[in-house]
């Protein structure tokens, strides 16, 4: 026997279907609603009043209309209702971002704090965080939650660190953060951060290994709109593939990963920054060139590997995203080709389309997806 709708289901999923017809458009008019949700027009009148009333959306100005010289009232979502802070965590600092519903950056902040695994630590960074949520003018009841991005493996739960070895924080609660914070708090593992983030930004994004070539090296592997995580919780840790056997030491007591030849680590020198090296670099400067080409070549190899395994899309993301060209994916493919034993259409490689904050936004992000993922009325 089927069960019955009652009415309020019915009006429930009439203010869900209003709300993220709003959302998906940003500005629209009554009648848009109306004739695109093919619902009444005292039923989308009574729901936009209880939105408004209830703080979800807003008028937004005037919007042309069919009607020749008639504006119709727009409206558009209250994109602050609800907010996201993401965390990044690293050795020597701390980052902050602030997100809305539509995943903009309000405010960011970062303040040098350098890890250690003491309750002084975790206390200090919980009072800047705080400071940064008051900061922003918002009330209480507004922040959604705050994702920690963790150089580490996570739990499925995301309330525990699996493996944390480049800070040494392994086994480490978030409990050391929500005694500090009331608010809802998770981890993230850095690489599936910066992989949300790069959904999030295209949404028409199905299939894809994603490549977080930041001061260590991570990946994320996209199937179906989604991150796989594996059976045990280490999917996608190729910075551990080893490549030459007597290398480099990686700091999980190996040598020769990949993470000792295709991580920034591996690109730069002790204090030398990004911005230097690449500026020496576009200025043709050969010591930095010879540099840039042996990089290339390493990453060629990981690449190459990687997608003999899994033929799919290569997203080119993390902090080093942002001095990527156009050059430079052709200089990789041209790597790859005298690599691989077939004959690869330059097709597969792209460079992240959020190649700043990338990790830090993509913290805060899955707090937002929830609450949108939900009826949208609280």
């Amino acid at each position: 026997m089927k069960k019955s709708i009652t009415p309020n289901q019915i009006k429930q999923n009439n203010l869900s279907l209003i709300y993220h017809y709003i959302y998906k458009n940003e500005k629209v008019s009554q009648q848009d609603i109306s004739y695109d949700l093919r619902l009444s027009r005292p039923t989308v009148t009574a729901n936009l009043n209880a939105m408004e009333q209830e703080g979800l959306i807003c008028k937004n100005g005037q919007i042309d209309t069919e009607f020749v010289g008639r504006k119709a009232s727009a409206y558009s979502i209250v994109a602050n209702h609800r907010i996201s802070i993401g965390v990044e965590i690293l050795r020597k600092e701390v980052k902050m971002i602030a997100v809305d519903l539509y995943g903009r950056q309000m405010a960011r902040a970062a303040a040098e704090i350098a890890y250690e695994y003491a309750a002084s630590y975790f206390k200090a960074v919980c009072e800047n965080i705080l400071e940064f949520k008051d900061s922003l003018g918002v009330e209480e009841g507004q922040l959604l939650g705050i994702g920690f991005a963790m150089q580490a493996l996570i739990s499925p739960d995301r309330q525990k660190v699996l493996y944390g070895e480049i800070l040494s924080c392994t086994g480490l609660s978030i409990e050391e953060f929500t005694r500090h914070l009331p608010y809802p708090c998770a981890f993230i593992h850095d690489a599936d951060s910066a992989a949300v983030s790069e959904m999030w930004v295209s949404p028409e994004l199905s299939d894809a290994f994603y490549l977080s070539l930041s001061r260590h090296l991570g990946a994320a592997v996209i199937s179906r709109g989604e991150i796989l995580t594996g059976k045990h919780g280490h999917n996608s840790t190729i910075e551990h593939i080893q490549l030459e056997p007597h290398g480099a030491l990686c700091y999980c007591g190996r040598r020769g990963c990949m993470d000792t030849l295709c991580s920034l680590s591996a690109l730069l020198e002790e204090q030398e920054s990004p911005d230097d090296f690449f500026e020496k670099v576009r200025g043709k400067e050969p010591d930095f060139l010879r540099r840039w080409d042996e990089f290339l070549g390493n990453l060629a190899r990981a690449v190459n590997l990687l997608h003999l395994i899994y033929d799919t899309d290569f997203i080119l993301g993390g902090y080093l995203a942002q001095y990527l060209r156009e050059d430079d994916l052709a200089a990789l493919y041209e790597k790859i080709r005298e690599l691989t034993p077939f004959s690869e259409a330059q097709d597969f490689l792209r460079i992240s389309k959020m190649p700043r904050h990338n990790i830090t936004i993509g913290a805060a992000l899955p707090f937002v997806q929830a609450f949108l993922n939900e009826t949208a009325w609280q």
